[in-house]
């Protein structure tokens, strides 16, 4: 069984940075695609960020960096110059398979995490 479990969220001032982890287990995540989505109250799901088996990435702005730890069965998403609209609910994914694919619904990813929430405010 597939778990991921998403920490390091919380309230933190504009223009503050955070970093969230998001622990593996029942699956190595090595040759797997991972990525991080978001949803803010009253929105839909969005892509934030996701990587490849091989380290290719993609993130939805320079803000944010997302990188993995295989030793460590860990997935990272580090979030710089935080602002109010970043607020949201944040999860991480495991694929199917080892790329993610943008054209797909959810980018072809097969499990998700509970999520962390993440608070932008002053």
């Amino acid at each position: 069984q597939v778990q991921l479990e998403e920490s390091g969220g919380g309230l933190v001032q504009p223009g503050a940075s955070l970093r969230l982890s998001c622990a593996a287990s029942g699956r190595t995540i090595t040759t797997y695609a991972m990525g991080w989505f978001r949803q803010a109250p009253g929105k839909e799901r969005e892509f934030v960020a996701a990587i490849n088996w091989d380290g290719g990435r993609d993130s939805v702005n320079g803000r944010f960096g997302i990188w993995r730890d295989n030793s460590l069965n860990t997935l990272y998403l580090q979030m710089h110059n935080l602002k109010p609209e970043d607020t949201a609910v944040y999860y991480c994914a495991i694929g199917g398979s080892s790329a993610y694919y943008p054209g797909e619904v959810d980018y072809g990813m097969e499990y998700w995490g509970k999520g962390t929430l993440v608070t932008v405010s002053s």
